[in-house]
């Protein structure tokens, strides 16, 4: 039988083979698994987390100060203990990136497309980032395009809008033209060389241990956040034949729901806030990837 833990082992060797990404984890923890449970943690929770996957108190430090100083989570203090939460930047980008990560429904074969064009008065480096993150791609210079129905940032709202539609050629040209198709399918393809090995272990009958399956649980999402938020969820008349995102968001829901009991009885045992325990998960919990 497979064993589960050499292929989470496997999946940490490349995690330590990149460059540090403490922060991001760290942001993949409370989006993924503080907020609905109150949003707030102690630094010995997540430390102990972190110590699980070999990453050292000093590693730790230095995200937290990063990731406090840039506004992304905010301290409070009881006694000699620090408890963490997303601020309010924190708050606004995981709302905004929950639904894509986990929910994500591409528009229907055919649809058109809305074509942006931010004025010289704009600043290009903000709304430039805001449209990517967004799912936005850029058709020509200074030309910004996303499936229709696909909502605005507020750093682009003063841009010259278009709604737009085409012959199926012209489209699947746009489509090709404004976003690195050939790059994302390479990385779902890497994603699932990664993640499939512990789906099919579970699925022969493996187990892993509570903490185990939450280091697995975030760093499932940890690696899918990081692809799916690049990925404008394009209609499938668009994308090329066997398109490996629709497999690897299939893997990403069943691995997530697999893991998910243990994952929350982790939390159950070790969670604390400032009042105690962790409160229970919102409901809502359980519908991801549904």
């Amino acid at each position: 039988m497979p064993d589960p833990r050499t292929a989470l082992r496997r999946i940490l060797e490349g995690l330590k083979a990149e460059p540090s990404r403490t922060w991001s984890i760290i942001v993949t923890v409370y989006g993924d698994a503080i907020v609905p449970r109150g949003g707030s943690l102690w630094l010995g929770t997540l430390s102990a987390f972190l110590h699980a996957i070999d990453i050292g108190d000093g590693v730790v430090r230095t995200a937290m100060s990063r990731l406090a100083a840039d506004g992304w989570l905010e301290r409070s203090r009881v006694g000699r203990n620090s408890f963490y939460r997303l601020a309010e930047r924190g708050r606004e980008t995981f709302r905004t990136a929950t639904e894509h990560i986990y929910n994500a429904h591409p528009p229907p074969p055919g649809s058109g497309f809305v074509l942006l064009l931010p004025g010289n008065g704009t600043d290009r480096d903000a709304t430039r980032t805001a449209l990517q993150a967004a799912g936005f791609g850029s058709a020509a210079p200074g030309v910004w395009v996303a499936p229709a129905g696909t909502p605005v940032p507020p750093e682009a709202a003063e841009a010259l809008r278009l709604d737009a539609s085409a012959d199926d050629g012209t489209r699947r040209r746009l489509a090709a033209q404004s976003w690195p198709l050939d790059q994302m399918a390479a990385a779902y393809c890497r994603f699932l060389a990664e993640f499939e090995p512990l789906r099919e272990a579970l699925t022969a009958g493996g187990t892993l241990s509570d903490q185990d399956s939450f280091i697995a649980r975030i760093l499932l999402i940890h690696a899918w956040r990081r692809i799916v938020l690049r990925d404008p969820v394009l209609p499938a008349d668009l994308l090329p034949p066997d398109w490996p995102g629709t497999a690897a968001r299939a893997l990403s829901a069943d691995l997530y729901h697999r893991l998910l009991s243990a994952s929350e009885r982790w939390l159950d045992a070790h969670g604390q806030a400032e009042s105690g325990p962790l409160p229970p998960p919102d409901p809502e919990l359980l519908q991801r990837f549904r």
